[in-house]
């Protein structure tokens, strides 16, 4: 079993990876841009959610919220749909006699490299999300029994305290009794 900054370790690789991934496909994006404008044809577009997804990735890593890591899980959800849509539409495209051949392969490359950092990412949330709920159980569950150790001993205080007072008072009367006769 992983620790938790074991963990947050892992997601904080994957998230630079993610991000990496990111600038990268947006780098060859940009340079086969150039080259289409160039040779007036037909552009797909590269949207990078990676860089997302990367960056969401940091964040979560350093928040730990739940909120935060429902937001990376949806961010690397976008990633897994937007690399397969990229490597789909970039594999229909693709054509061997192009001169943009190589720069579509490297963006299919990137795109599969980042749709399986993607799936890690997911993978490594929700191992986090059960390591976190693990804890605040166990803390919550603490704390509960710390209250009710607490509840029993003002109890027992209590019970020692109506005793003496009752075994004081006894003493008491004893006493003037005693005194009495």
């Amino acid at each position: 079993m992983c620790s938790s900054s074991q963990i947050i370790g892992s997601l904080l690789v994957l998230s630079v990876l993610e991000i990496g991934l990111g600038v990268s496909s947006m780098a060859v994006g940009a340079v086969s841009f150039n080259k289409v404008r160039t040779e007036e044809k037909p552009q797909l577009g590269d949207s990078s959610p990676f860089l997302l997804c990367g960056i969401c990735g940091i964040f979560c890593a350093k928040k730990k919220s739940g909120l935060v890591m429902i937001l990376f899980s949806a961010c690397c959800i976008c990633g897994l749909i937007g690399g397969i849509l990229n490597f789909q539409f970039l594999r229909a495209l693709t054509k061997k006699s192009s001169s943009l051949y190589s720069l579509h392969l490297a963006s299919m490359s990137l795109a599969c490299i980042g749709v399986s950092g993607c799936t890690l990412s997911s993978w490594l949330t929700c191992r986090l999300a059960s390591y976190e709920q693990r804890r605040m159980f166990l803390e919550r569950e603490h704390s509960l029994h710390h209250s009710h150790e607490m509840a029993e001993k003002i109890m027992l205080l209590k019970i020692q305290t109506d005793c003496l007072g009752t075994i004081q008072v006894a003493i008491s009367e004893g006493s003037k009794m005693a005194a009495g006769l």
